[in-house]
């Protein structure tokens, strides 16, 4: 199975040239037949001796081509759309899960975050005024919002992030610091974006209309120019109503450009533009009640008419490649961008009243409570790598890749100013020193919901000032070497250098006064990956590797230490700390059978993340390097066509989680907020006929408790349990495919095909429970020409 890294067989897109590729062609076939020609004597005279050629296949490009998959297996993805990553996924010894294009769209998923959510060993997570900007991800149990990437640069916004543009989505498990830098500590999200190529000519138009007033329409067109230049346009519009929870709903309006310009047979340059703008009026859900209690099913629509959460990205990514020589070639990578963000939303809990209130003294009820902020986001990263292959005299081959990386990172961070002028209709027992005042709620003296719900709070609102100003400009070198002793061993190794110069400025609670934290560091971190194959199939793998984060490395928090902000010392005062380190050891296999079609993996492993910072909801007072835990399980997946006609991608993951140490001894032993023991995701697909195929998806996640990020999980000593738990729950999906022609495709997708309530993440106090959207059905037409 073992797979020369110097002959590995890249896509033309993003990989080679294709302009490159198709000069090779034209040059390899005129010295053919010039070769033919010279040689056609000898061949007349010597009949006896038949010279039988290699068939020449020419692939069209067809609906669900993708220049990463395994050609006749649309949901087995082949290579990595990152070039960092030397061999095909089946001899990368780690665990990678990677959905396909086609795998994407058959399963009905639109949004990242819809995506991930369904995958094993993955959980969402929800915030709360500094975190809730937009998408939240878990990986085996450790927050990643903060570890997503666009074709292997970071992607630092706190936003919404759609797949219109998308090839493949790759999630790596485990500390993936050596490419990826500080934190990673779980694992990492790479999106794999649409380019440019001079293979083909296609424009392909896409449209979808749906239950809940849902419409979906994108445009995906390739134009070669010329033989050295193509460009590439992907366009969406798109809007919903959240199912059953109307007037929550979502809206995004979406462009990706991509341009490639082959300048001669060595250098080729390839300029993309990316857009989006995603507007939305956000549900925050449900409430769990306290005490061991389940999250409340029937709560009417409460968010206000004024509520918004919106999100606008703007990003230029310019990419030049030069071929020195067959073993030599250098790729930069250079990306600017900038992300708007702001959100006013509404959550719900259930309380009593004041005892002063007029109405009903002291009666149960429900409250609203608001939830905001804004940010604005600008970052420049340049990644410049040189690729180098060689081969010993004894026949042990390397390829060398030497990564230096630049990036700056600066993220303003504020709050809105707001005037509620609706009249109130409850009265709310105060908090701290505040004293008892007028509030909002949906729920009246009788216990009944009241009928104006979401026009309550009439919010007049107004963009306020920064209250932190966060920094990290930060410089990297890298080495890795894929080494191939023979025919069933290799070896990857990894060493990664980070040296940041971090600021934040911030505002602490009740001050007026700006706190100024600096700090310069560096740190180093390592991966060293083995792989031995045990046939010609198959392989064993043995993987170590680390990662690196640092005092107040989340940019939307400011100093909220129990967020993952900057933690002040017991003393008060801002200091230097440790970097939070994590180690992590898998052992697995991974086997290509039925013709390589199908991809089977299993592996063990376990995380140790240690020095971790620990502080308690919005202080900045915490303690540094004081928590330690572990994460640890087996995770399993199988990924391509079973046999001709059926299809699937498979994933189950089985975990334990631990807290080791933590300032406070009760919280040892404890299992860590927001994450599911058990998950696991089946998509199957059957191809009944020549034009009609139909499958479904199954996303199954075990029970998880409330808490902060990274943290032990809310403990209520009077029940002597978790405080707030997030049921388990399994989901169903149904979809049907139907080639009208072989240019004209249907489909029709039934997502939570039994309309079953569920949800999929609660904030720390339970006051807000995520609920997953409800049945919806859409029919889509995609016309290729």
């Amino acid at each position: 199975m073992s797979v020369d890294s110097r002959q590995i067989q890249r896509p033309l897109s993003l990989r080679e040239p294709a302009i490159k590729a198709s000069l090779t062609t034209k040059k390899t076939t005129l010295a053919l037949g010039i070769s033919a020609l010279m040689l056609s004597p000898v061949a007349m005279a010597q009949e006896e001796e038949a010279i039988e050629l290699d068939t020449l296949k020419i692939e069209d490009r067809t609906i669900d081509t993708n220049p990463y998959a395994e050609p006749g297996a649309p949901y087995k993805a082949k290579v990595s759309g990152d070039q960092r990553h030397i061999k095909p996924i089946a001899e990368t010894p780690q665990t990678m899960t990677v959905l396909t294009e086609t795998q994407i769209q058959e399963s009905g998923r639109t949004d990242l975050k819809e995506i991930l959510q369904a995958q094993p060993g993955i959980t969402i997570g929800t915030g709360e005024n500094g975190n809730a900007f937009g998408d939240r991800y878990i990986i085996r149990g450790h927050e990643a919002r903060s570890d997503v990437f666009v074709d292997g640069l970071r992607d630092p916004g706190m936003t919404t992030r759609e797949s219109f543009a998308t090839e493949q989505v790759e999630i790596t498990k485990g500390p993936s610091s050596t490419f990826g830098g500080r934190g990673t500590t779980g694992g990492a999200v790479n999106s794999v974006t649409k380019q440019a190529s001079t293979e083909y000519n296609f424009t392909e138009l896409s449209g979808g209309v749906g239950t809940d007033n849902y419409y979906r329409a994108t445009v995906d067109s390739n134009q070669v120019l010329s033989d050295t230049v193509a460009i590439r346009a992907n366009l969406l519009q798109t809007a919903e109503d959240v199912p059953d929870r109307d007037p929550a709903d979502r809206e995004r309006t979406g462009a990706a450009l991509s341009a490639s310009f082959q300048a001669s047979d060595k250098l080729n340059v390839i300029a993309d533009y990316y857009y989006l703008d995603a507007k939305d009026k956000p549900d925050l859900g449900t409430y769990i009640m306290p005490d061991g209690g389940k999250p409340v099913k029937d709560i009417p629509v409460y968010a206000q008419d004024e509520d918004f959460q919106d999100s606008e990205i703007n990003a230029f990514t310019l990419r030049v490649g030069y071929e020195v020589n067959d073993q030599f070639r250098v790729q930069n990578s250079l990306r600017y961008g900038t992300t708007d963000n702001g959100y006013m939303t509404t959550g719900a809990r259930g309380r009593d009243r004041d005892i002063s209130d007029p109405v009903a003294p002291g009666a149960y009820t429900v409250s609203l409570s608001t939830h905001q902020g804004w940010q604005e986001a600008e970052y420049f990263v340049d990644q410049l790598n040189f690729y180098f292959n060689t081969v010993e005299a004894s026949g042990i081959a390397h390829s060398f890749i030497f990564g230096l990386e630049y990036s700056d990172y600066k993220v303003l961070n504020g709050v809105y100013d707001r005037t509620d002028t609706g009249a109130t209709n409850c009265v709310l027992p105060g908090r701290g020193s505040n004293p008892a005042s007028g509030g909002y709620c949906i729920m009246d003296a009788n216990g009944d919901w009241v009928s104006d719900a979401t026009s309550l709070i009439q919010r007049d609102i107004q963009k306020g000032d920064w209250d932190s100003d966060w920094n990290i400009e930060t410089m990297s070198a890298s080495i890795m070497d894929t080494i191939d002793f023979n025919d069933v061993f290799s070896m990857f190794l990894g060493l990664r250098y980070d040296r940041y110069d971090y600021s934040n400025g911030f505002y602490q609670r009740g001050s007026e006064d700006v706190t100024d934290f600096y700090n310069t560091d560096s740190f180093w971190n390592g991966h060293v990956g083995l792989v031995y194959d045990v046939a010609e199939n198959g392989n064993v793998y043995l993987t170590w590797s680390t990662s690196s984060d640092i005092n107040g490395g989340e940019s939307d928090l400011g100093g909220n230490c129990g967020y993952g902000g900057a933690c002040g010392s017991t003393l008060g005062e801002f200091q230097s700390a440790s970097p939070e380190r994590t180690v992590n050891w898998e052992l697995g296999t991974k086997w290509n059978i039925f013709d390589e079609k199908l991809l089977a993996t299993l592996a063990i492993f376990r995380i140790n993340k240690d020095d971790v910072m620990e502080g308690e909801g919005y202080d900045t007072v915490g303690t540094l390097n004081s928590g330690e835990n572990r994460v640890q399980g087996v995770e399993a997946s199988l990924v391509g066509n079973i046999t001709a006609k059926l299809s699937t991608q498979l994933g189950v993951s089985m975990m334990e989680s631990k807290v080791l140490d933590s300032y406070n001894p009760e919280n040892i032993g404890r299992a860590l907020s927001n994450f599911a023991d058990d998950s696991a995701f089946l998509q199957l697909r059957y191809q009944l006929l020549d034009q009609f195929a139909f499958g479904g998806t199954a996303t199954y996640k075990s029970e998880m408790y409330a808490g902060q990020p990274d943290s032990a999980a809310g403990w209520d000593n009077d029940i002597n349990d978790y405080s707030y738990t997030v049921p388990s729950y399994t989901v169903f999906d149904v979809f049907a495919v139907y080639d009208v022609t072989d240019n004209l495709n249907a489909r029709l997708n039934v997502t939570n095909v039994t309309d079953k309530d569920y949800y999929l993440a609660a904030y720390r106090s339970g006051s807000f429970t995520y609920i997953g959207d409800a049945r919806r059905a859409v029919l889509t037409l995609t016309y290729q020409m």
